[in-house]
């Protein structure tokens, strides 16, 4: 991967921005979710887990751990409660009974869905008080977010 070409203090400065921003941009948005999700939302780290699970059908406790950088226990625990209310099925591994495969339940898509839809009309809505320079810019950017996002999570493993 080549160098950026960026000055050191360019690039502080946009660390800086985002680390900023980023933090301040999800509580806000999850604030609004909570208020407008029609029953009690998961926690964050469940419905990270459902959004996961929702990605990697049939993934084990172990591989949402890794992915989600969090202890396999704790994962385990989040897996027991979310059964418990319904929205993730445990399945067996036919081969290794010990390993048990994690599944979203209809209730549990139909949730996500609605976080999703919450989330992108809030989205939506604050992006029409901008100018089109600062959506074309926002535009622009998103690519360079999930690579910033993917490289982040990888140098965290």
């Amino acid at each position: 991967m080549p160098a950026p070409s960026a000055s050191v203090q360019d690039i502080d400065r946009v660390a800086s921005v985002l680390a900023a921003c980023l933090p301040a941009l999800h509580r806000a948005l999850e604030r609004r979710v909570v208020r407008d999700f029609p029953s009690p939302k998961p926690p964050e780290g469940q419905v990270a887990l459902l959004r996961f699970v929702a990605q990697q059908e049939g993934a084990t406790v172990r591989e949402a751990a890794e992915a989600l950088m969090m202890k396999p226990n704790n994962v385990s625990a989040m897996v027991s409660q979310l059964t418990k209310r319904g929205l993730i099925e445990r399945k067996q591994d036919a081969a290794d009974k010990r390993i048990v495969h994690l599944y979203l339940t209809a209730m549990a898509q139909r949730e996500l869905a609605e976080v999703r839809r919450i989330e992108e009309t809030h989205i939506a809505r604050a992006l029409h008080s901008l100018t089109d320079g600062e959506i074309g810019a926002l535009g622009s950017v998103t690519g360079a977010l999930t690579s910033l996002t993917r490289h982040l999570h990888s140098a965290a493993l």
